[in-house]
């Protein structure tokens, strides 16, 4: 027997109807692509999604297309992804921080139709839309006054794809005029309504970084939006609440900005969107203009705004929560927020997770004098989120906290099949291997130590580079860290820790020295690196995180000196 209840389809443009009706008038703070501050609402913002669907419409999209973005967060691109999203389309988000080669291919492979891009994406434009014959239209999501000169766009472009017609060109569209026709349709925004889908049809789709061969789909729906959306919320994630004042850092092409802007409409919180200023001058300025209380990001965008804090000497006056993901965040990194009165650790997730997997609230179980190492993990699984450690076997490990497996995670905000790929991505249980090694205590902590990939057996022995890593970032004078595996002709393979000094510090013998004897002091002995070596930077891939590959190619004939030289 059914319950008598009523069935309204989960829809994420429900999340943008609700914010509009009961906190119209609640700002959207967003920092342009142009430079200046716009300032508008929750009303507003819905009011230009509507018309965004509609001149979709009119440039031919139609339920079931995949529409591409390539823009930084800003409140165009967030209007652009309702208005997609609300036409039945699906938000395919590019990330322009990839590569040319891998951007075409994602987009020849997702088969899209138009694409919606920053005016500053123009060049990367003319190096990717040769390549991609299914696009033939696009959208710069800027005004007349900003818009390229139809010189610039045919010297960007090259002249067989400039100017639509002409020998099967590409038409280049104003987002703002575009916006102007939309609303002089007549009886436009009245007639207009979102298309009616499915709550488990696509909505958006996002790629993996391809670290380990080409990226690959991950094809949100629209259930699965709202629902990770909803747990953001929760009082043991974010939280988020109307009065919160929510700075998106993750870029929206990044896992779906983590969900925030999805959750930040679905309370009525107040949402700030920084455009292309991820530096710790730009954050800061944004966080203290604003009065931002939450916030999420990457170790990398941390780090940069700490060390902003720490050469001039600020304290930030209103950070009450900051997320950080994509990378286990260093014991320095919490104790640095914590004298800055940030309250939230870390948490889990991935593209491929929608993103959160993990909330990192401490259990009341917690003994305070180990608060700090219970924020350093990456928390307990949400009521969505099935969680577990297996061996290489596939046999369940014990929650002791000691035992370190392979991890796993399964629920409806988890992918079952990558976009067009022959086998599911989970085995017969719907157990979604992550790639990820780690630990979970008896509190349900979930611990990462490392990457499967980026495990380094030395020996026998199984050492983490997060740790030496999480270590390392604590030691006067190092401002990042990343440990890598070097070949050894007696251990098979031992880290090398690569680190960038901090301004002022000198890369010499005695901060090497220093260095591994702090270390010696609190790992095994197996562990402790034999080598360090500085650099002036560490590579970073699309998603800001540390790129070992890259690291791995340039060290790959570093032999580490005796131990007993150092």
């Amino acid at each position: 027997m059914r319950g008598l209840m009523q069935e309204t389809p989960l829809n994420v443009c429900q999340i943008l109807d609700y914010a509009a009706k009961w906190h119209p008038e609640q700002l959207v703070i967003s920092r342009s692509v142009e430079g200046p501050t716009l300032v508008s609402s929750y009303a507003d913002l819905h009011r230009r999604a509507r018309l965004c669907a509609i001149a979709l419409g009119q440039l031919g999209v139609k339920k079931g297309s995949f529409v591409a973005t390539l823009a930084w967060n800003t409140s165009r691109h967030m209007e652009a992804w309702y208005g997609i999203m609300g036409s039945g389309a699906i938000c395919h988000t590019l990330n322009p921080r990839l590569s040319p080669k891998d951007l075409t291919f994602i987009a020849n492979d997702a088969q899209d139709e138009l694409i919606l891009a920053d005016a500053t994406m123009l060049p990367l434009l003319g190096k990717v839309l040769p390549g991609v014959p299914s696009i033939r239209t696009v959208v710069l999501l800027t005004d007349r006054l900003n818009m390229p000169s139809p010189a610039a766009v045919a010297a960007a472009l090259g002249p067989s794809l400039a100017g639509a017609g002409a020998g099967g060109g590409v038409a280049v569209h104003c987002y703002e005029e575009l916006l102007g026709e939309a609303a002089a349709v007549p009886g436009g925004l009245e007639a207009f309504r979102w298309v009616q889908v499915d709550e488990n049809d696509a909505c958006g789709m996002c790629y993996t970084s391809g670290t380990t061969g080409n990226p690959k789909g991950v094809l949100y729906s629209h259930r699965s939006n709202y629902l990770h959306a909803m747990l953001l919320v929760q009082a043991d994630s974010l939280p988020l609440s109307a009065s919160s004042v929510c700075l998106a850092v993750v870029p929206m092409f990044h896992a779906n900005s983590w969900g925030l802007v999805f959750a930040a409409p679905m309370v009525g919180a107040r949402l700030v969107l920084p455009g292309p200023h991820l530096d710790g001058a730009s954050i800061y300025s944004i966080m203290e203009s604003f009065g931002v209380t939450v916030s999420a990001g990457v170790p990398t965008v941390w780090l940069a705004l700490l060390s902003y804090c720490e050469e001039q000497g600020l304290t930030l006056s209103s950070l009450q929560v900051a997320c950080i993901g994509g990378a286990a965040p260093p014991m320095a990194m919490l104790e640095a927020f914590e004298l800055r009165r940030e309250e939230r650790g870390s948490g889990r997730g991935s593209s491929s997770s929608a993103p959160a997997a993990a909330a990192a609230a401490v259990a009341a179980a917690s003994f305070r004098a180990a608060y700090l190492g219970a924020k350093s993990k990456q928390g307990r699984p949400h009521v969505l989120c099935d969680m577990r450690i297996v061996d290489d076997g596939g046999r369940e490990l014990p929650h002791d906290g000691k035992a370190v497996g392979n991890l796993q995670v399964r629920g409806p905000a988890v992918v079952s099949r990558y976009f067009k790929a022959a086998q599911p991505a989970v085995d017969d249980h719907h157990w979604f291997p992550t790639g990820d090694v780690a630990s979970i205590d008896p509190w349900g902590n979930m611990a990462i130590t490392d990457r499967s990939k980026d495990v380094i057996k030395s020996g026998g022995e199984w050492i983490s580079s997060i740790e030496i890593e999480n270590l390392a970032m604590g030691y006067p004078g190092v401002a990042e860290a990343a440990v890598i595996a070097i070949p050894d002709d007696r251990w098979g393979e031992r880290p090398l820790l690569v680190v960038v000094p901090r301004p002022g510090t000198e890369p010499d013998a005695q901060l090497q020295e220093g260095l591994l004897g702090y270390l010696a002091a609190r790992l095994a002995k197996f562990a402790v690196p034999d080598d360090v070596v500085f650099v002036p930077q560490i590579p970073h891939n699309a998603t800001g995180k540390v790129s070992k590959l890259t690291l791995r190619d340039m060290f790959r004939n570093h032999r580490a000196p005796p131990r007993s030289k150092l």
